[in-house]
């Protein structure tokens, strides 16, 4: 049995990683929301704030008392921040997002490879998008160059290259990044052309791969990612 801990509460991905045999932890920061999201999986719940350490560790040993170890992390937890133009911007804005969104990440997946080492095929899934793609924001075909969110933007290429920094760094895991694409979710007022499983696709994919599928790469459901 594959265990995967999920930050950022988030149903229809947990409904699909059951579906695809795996025992599912859900870790977010609101208990109610998480708690509500683990009772409508039959999943647990685990308590963790992305932005605080001392949170971070206590979800650590929680899932060590109680699972042991995990074979899967998805740092799914974000933020979309402002979309305020560039002149609008402040550092308090940038430190919100960057927090959530960047440090986060770098917070969760510095804490939980002990656990992840246990695993006989250690997975870690990091959320980015295709609005941090350079080759996106330059192509006027692609809807994302026509994206104004400097901070949300910005987070995510962060994102991308933090995954391929911890892929050349450490060979004995899977490191990937996953584009959901522009997918209907409250960040965007629903107002994405994908549904949410739709946008699931590409997580779920790089969660399930095996001992020999890719490390340091970023995809979305249609498949490589231009960085």
């Amino acid at each position: 049995m594959t265990t995967t801990f999920v930050t950022g509460a988030h149903e229809s991905l947990g409904y699909r990683l059951i579906e695809a045999g795996h025992t599912v932890i859900v870790g977010a920061r609101d208990p109610q929301r998480g708690r509500a999201a683990a009772g409508a999986l039959g999943a647990r719940f685990v308590q963790i704030d992305v932005t605080d350490d001392a949170s971070v560790t206590a979800a650590v040993t929680d899932v060590e008392a109680h699972e042991g170890n995990i074979d899967v992390l998805i740092n799914n937890a974000g933020v979309p921040g402002t979309h305020s133009t560039a002149d609008q911007v402040t550092a308090a804005d940038a430190t919100a997002v960057f927090d959530v969104n960047v440090v986060g990440i770098v917070r969760v997946t510095h804490a939980f490879p002990p656990l992840l080492r246990k695993s006989e095929n250690p997975v870690i899934v990091n959320v980015s998008s295709a609005m941090g793609s350079f080759a996106a924001a330059h192509d006027a075909e692609c809807a994302e160059s026509r994206a104004i969110a400097p901070l949300h933007t910005a987070s995510k290429a962060a994102v991308t290259m933090l995954t391929a920094q911890y892929a050349k760094s450490w060979p004995d895991m899977k490191v990937n990044a996953a584009g959901p694409g522009y997918t209907a979710t409250d960040f965007n007022a629903h107002s994405g052309p994908q549904t949410v499983t739709e946008g699931t696709d590409a997580i779920v994919e790089l969660a399930t791969v095996g001992v020999d599928g890719p490390t340091g790469t970023f995809r979305d459901r249609y498949g490589a990612v231009a960085w």
